[in-house]
């Protein structure tokens, strides 16, 4: 990847090197410390772009309802299936279930960027019910990439964690009714399905912190630090329009080999050969300047 151009880099976007801080400073995000440039008539990125104010009014209601009471269930189901995987845990076992769970959260980092590729590059927001529910967030996202900053947990993490709902409430289920054989032969999976879950779930946030510079807690910017979790400067290459690189944005871990064989570029192909859609064009029309 080239470094940045002035005509490249997004606003909010920062040298993280030149970002310092101490741990008694609030947490800042990129669009903190660059609000003097995202309130100028016209411009293409940040708050103060008219499209991005437009896509942030369609947050409804309705919306917040679903995702508050999408993650109070799976927080429950969550607890629920931890309880039942201590309680059945068999130490024998461990390199089993060490594996499972690495499996686990490659998982969600591919499904983080399976579905973040497919919001980017597909569909519109004039679609009903998922152009503003599911797809208005990304669009938003490329316009002002520091919104996801001014969101709170909800917001931020609600859709993620309505979707496990399903999955944690079939596990509980079989905890709470196989008999104890069963369970021993499918604990690897449902560890599997947990730890899956556990980063699934918090993946927004994750990318939320990889948008927050200083005042972050001292053991995320070690997660960071460590790539356990999305880090800034990797996560960074994606805001270069036209935002086609490192869609995976739970750890990103599997970036670099997805990119070396063009993954995304070849789906890409496969899907305007078969239907004749145009990869971004939503995208694109929504970071269009009047």
């Amino acid at each position: 990847m080239a470094p940045y151009s002035k005509s490249e880099t997004p606003v909010g976007t920062i040298q993280e090197e030149n970002v310092k801080g101490n741990n008694n400073q609030k947490v800042i995000s990129e669009s903190e410390l660059t609000d003097t440039n995202t309130e100028k008539p016209g411009t293409r990125w940040g708050s103060g772009n008219k499209n991005a104010k437009q896509l942030s009014t369609l947050y409804s209601k309705e919306k917040r309802a679903q995702e508050t009471i999408g993650l109070i269930l799976c927080v429950i189901l969550m607890v629920l299936d931890l309880y039942y995987l201590i309680i059945n845990f068999d130490s024998s076992r461990t390199l089993h279930v060490f594996i499972a769970a690495l499996l686990g959260i490659c998982s969600a980092d591919f499904a983080s960027g399976v579905v973040h590729w497919a919001a980017d590059t597909w569909g519109s927001v004039d679609i009903p019910v998922l152009g503003p529910g599911l797809l208005r967030p990304f669009r938003e996202h490329h316009i002002d990439p520091t919104s996801i900053c001014r969101h709170d947990f909800v917001e931020t993490n609600g859709d993620n964690f309505s979707i496990l709902v399903p999955f944690l409430g079939y596990s509980v289920y079989k905890f709470a009714t196989y008999p104890p054989e069963a369970i021993a032969e499918t604990y690897n999976f449902e560890m599997y399905i947990f730890l899956l879950a556990s980063f699934v779930s918090m993946t927004n946030e994750f990318h939320k912190w990889s948008h927050t510079y200083f005042g972050l807690p001292k053991w995320i910017e070690f997660l960071q630090n460590m790539h356990i979790i999305l880090p800034r400067k990797h996560h960074r290459q994606h805001h270069v329009s036209p935002h086609e690189v490192n869609y995976c944005i739970t750890t990103g871990w599997l970036n670099p080999p997805l990119e070396a064989i063009n993954f995304w570029r070849i789906a890409e192909n496969c899907i305007t050969r078969v239907t004749g859609s145009i990869p971004r064009s939503d995208d694109m029309k929504w970071s269009k300047v009047d």
